[in-house]
């Protein structure tokens, strides 16, 4: 396969992955947890390097996925213990993130693990890191990982579509017909974990998020039923992966940050122009009633 269609499919799983789980924190309210998880995970990636010595992709999502969980968890006590919620992200965030930075330059600098690879990524060299799984041909480590994430995000909406939608519009309600909201919860900011790990190669800690939450805010503005949601936002993350990397190939700038860039321009487009739900489309609502 030719080294542009392996950017376009690795830029278009990431965009899949990463929105199909945004829709999820979008609902829910938890865009900063999402830039949060996204940081963190960097600390579980050096730990599993750590202990494992080894740089293999399965060790990083189990450590990224223990670190998101645990973050989600230090916000839930300092949250509960009455700390803002936002000041609760900050504070956390913040701190796993150095001690992953500290924890890496101090025994793992000598390994291809450095932070502004973690944090902007270069999916220019995805075609190039070939690994091989089982009978499997070898192929892009980073197709594996977000092929393999895919999966397990889709079994996990597949398996706990009612508990996910229910806990996400109305929690109370939730917890009053005993879904356990908590445990819901954190398998949600473990798919955010995961998400985060897989993408780093392609798009990066910093990126990623605009790849969680722009498509997911863009679906969101679209339609009110969240299985449309789910689709609007995964066709929308392939749609600026692809305009992403040719516009980046037409200007000669990073293909992660066009990608990004993108994202935030199709959101745009939606928050002014969206049927329902865009400013443009309320106010002219709001003209037909006052002439009325």
């Amino acid at each position: 396969m030719s080294y542009e269609a392996w950017i376009l499919i690795v830029g278009s799983l990431a965009g899949i992955c990463c929105g199909i789980t945004g829709c999820f924190l979008i609902l829910r309210r938890l865009a900063m947890l999402a830039d949060a998880i996204s940081h963190t995970v960097l600390l579980g990636m050096v730990l599993a390097f750590l202990i494992s010595q080894s740089l293999n992709g399965f060790y990083m999502l189990i450590g990224a996925a223990a670190i998101g969980v645990l973050t989600a968890v230090f916000v839930q006590l300092l949250h509960s213990s009455g700390i803002q919620e936002d000041a609760s992200i900050g504070v956390v965030f913040t701190f796993l993130f150095a001690v992953g930075v500290i924890l890496l330059s101090l025994y793992a600098d000598h390994v291809h693990l450095d932070v502004d690879h973690a944090l902007m990524g270069e999916i220019t060299f995805v075609p190039w890191d070939l690994v091989k799984w089982g009978f499997f041909p070898q192929l892009p480590k980073a197709f594996l990982m977000l092929t393999t994430v895919l999966i397990i995000n889709l079994l996990i909406i597949i398996l706990f579509y009612k508990e996910l939608k229910i806990t996400s519009f109305d929690p109370q309600m939730a917890a009053a017909i005993g879904i356990p909201v908590l445990l819901i919860h954190y398998i949600l900011m473990g798919m955010v974990s995961m998400t985060t790990v897989a993408s780093f190669d392609s798009v990066g800690a910093i990126l990623v998020v605009a790849m969680l939450i722009a498509p997911g805010a863009s679906a969101y503005l679209l339609t009110d039923k969240l299985n449309i949601m789910l689709i609007m936002s995964a066709l929308l993350g392939v749609a600026a992966a692809i305009i992403g990397y040719y516009l980046a190939s037409w200007l000669d700038v990073s293909i992660s940050g066009s990608m990004a860039t993108v994202n935030g321009v199709i959101f745009a487009i939606f928050f002014f122009f969206a049927p329902h739900k865009g400013v443009l489309s309320k106010r002219w609502s709001q003209r037909k009633l006052k002439l009325t």
